[in-house]
């Protein structure tokens, strides 16, 4: 009989180590691009993952403003906000959302793909979007993530 026992290491949030990656998002499919930032976000990618502890890396996103949708979802896709007062659901479409707010429709996929709890919110605050190709933090000595 064979007396090998090997244990599960469930992580803690006090050693989990956190990287941070840049993602170019210039070309990108959106919905692909988004899945793949909410896998890291998450922490799937690792093997130290463990679903009720925020196990994942920071990311950030450099030109968002240069993503692009397949079909004709700049024209039909709606991005949909409700005030809490009767009649105070507004539309914008997603070629309107990019003039006004390019990082928006990164947020709402990433958003959308992680948890609905106090964890999801967690992650969520790891994800930084900027426009352009500058971002603020190369203190972090951020390496690019490669798909």
């Amino acid at each position: 009989m064979n007396t090998l026992s090997y244990k599960t290491v469930s992580a803690k949030k006090e050693t989990v180590e956190r990287k941070w990656y840049v993602i170019d998002a210039d070309g990108e499919v959106v919905g692909r691009l988004c899945s793949r930032i909410a896998h890291v976000l998450r922490g799937k990618h690792k093997p130290s993952f463990t679903p009720h502890v925020d196990t994942g890396d920071f990311v950030i996103v450099i030109n968002a403003d240069k993503v692009r949708f397949t079909g004709g979802k700049w024209d039909q896709k709606e991005y949909l906000t409700y005030s809490g007062y009767p009649g105070g659901q507004k539309a914008t479409v997603a070629k309107d959302l990019l003039d006004k707010k390019p990082f928006a429709i990164i947020e709402n996929g990433v958003k959308g793909m992680l948890p609905k709890t106090k964890l999801g919110r967690a992650m969520i605050k790891k994800l930084f979007i900027y426009e352009g190709a500058e971002h603020p933090h190369q203190a972090q000595k951020p390496e690019p993530f490669n798909f």
